[in-house]
């Protein structure tokens, strides 16, 4: 409450009350308190209607489907991260993607299963989960939350900018789906995924064997059909120095390496 009390002080003194609109400057403060107290519930609530919606939207492969299959077979006994339930679910679409959701869905897409081997998906999951159970999206949505808010001060002087925030509150759920993750984020990913396979009973190798695979499709003669799915790493750390920072543990913990 501190802080929040502050906050608005803080916005009070630096907004002139002439032509003020001290409901959008008050719901500025309130949000940017919202941010910085937002738990884990909070999250997965605001985004279980996103990830619903995008079951709806797509096609999603039923229990007898070979995709189905394939990823509760990979997937078997993976039921938690630190903490989060996990549920997974495979999209039959010509799109390549794989993303987990703050409340522990995790979504793979059949084109992408059709490109990469068991271990290679293995990796790819693992990263994708890392993300959530070390609450990077957390982190995201706060910042979306702390955004929007100045907007709402901003918007609090002027109509042009009052619709801007409006539009932008409205997208907030999505970020935390969508969001891209900085560097040092993607490198604990990566090191959680290479922990929770291994927790897991899996050949935590196939991290490294995954970043192998992206880097070869995207100099591949075909890597344009990979560009929307590579584009979410374009901020990642190289693809070599993941392969070998992978290699390096997996040497150290005495599992084969091979390429």
């Amino acid at each position: 409450m501190k802080k929040l009390a502050l906050l608005l002080i803080l916005s009070l003194t630096l907004i002139p009350a002439q032509g003020t609109d001290w409901t959008r400057l008050l719901q500025g403060a309130l949000k940017a308190g919202t941010a910085m107290s937002i738990t884990d519930e909070d999250l997965a609530d605001a985004v279980k209607s996103e990830v619903k919606a995008m079951d709806a939207k797509n096609t999603v492969c039923g229990e007898s489907s070979p995709y189905t299959k394939r990823l509760k077979r990979l997937t078997k006994g993976m039921t938690n991260a630190n903490g989060i339930k996990l549920n997974f679910k495979v999209y039959k679409t010509r799109d390549i993607n794989a993303f987990a959701c703050p409340d522990g869905s995790v979504r793979v897409f059949s084109a992408l299963m059709d490109i990469l081997d068991d271990n290679e998906l293995l990796g790819v999951i693992g990263h994708e989960i890392g993300h959530v159970a070390l609450r990077h999206s957390k982190k995201a949505w706060r910042s979306a939350l702390l955004r929007s808010a100045a907007s709402d001060v901003i918007g609090s002087r002027s109509e042009t900018w009052a619709a801007l925030s409006d539009s932008y509150v409205g997208a907030i759920s999505s970020v935390a789906l969508s969001a891209k993750h900085s560097r040092t984020h993607e490198t604990e990913a990566d090191d959680y995924g290479y922990d929770f396979l291994k927790k897991n009973g899996r050949n935590p190798w196939a991290m490294g064997l995954a970043f192998k695979k992206m880097k070869q499709l995207s100099e591949g003669k075909n890597k344009s059909r990979y560009d929307k799915w590579l584009q979410a790493f374009s901020s990642h750390p190289d693809f070599d120095k993941r392969i070998e920072r992978m290699r390096q543990r997996a040497k150290k913990d005495g599992y084969g390496v091979k390429d």
